[in-house]
């Protein structure tokens, strides 16, 4: 039985782990955007968006031990809304690298 449960520990572990990973990159991709390309692409503030992230981010961090418990399935649920949907509609609207998309020698 002992076994079992370290396999378990391990499992839960790593997905904690893996929970705060994407949380962390989420916040880093809402911290890399100017504030300005949130409203063109018809999102909410970044403002917003990098206080949630900071937030699920911080939750991720104090409770990576639990990703199973409340509080970790909503931290991962911002972050996967934000990579989801707010991402893609920033990167359309300022490029990929969070830089206009077309510069003074045209886009790639």
């Amino acid at each position: 039985m002992d076994l079992i449960a370290s396999g378990q520990g391990f499992i839960l572990l790593v997905l904690g782990i893996a929970a705060l990973g994407l949380e962390v990159w989420a916040l880093v991709q809402a911290i890399r955007f100017r504030k300005d390309a949130y409203p063109a692409a018809g999102k909410q503030t970044k403002v917003l968006w990098v206080t949630l992230t900071a937030v699920g981010a911080a939750i991720g961090f104090v409770s990576f031990q639990n990703p199973l418990g409340f509080l970790s399935i909503i931290a991962v649920a911002i972050a996967a809304i934000f990579l989801v949907s707010v991402l893609p509609a920033l990167r359309s609207v300022q490029g990929p690298g969070g830089r206009t998309s077309n510069g003074p020698y045209g886009g790639w």
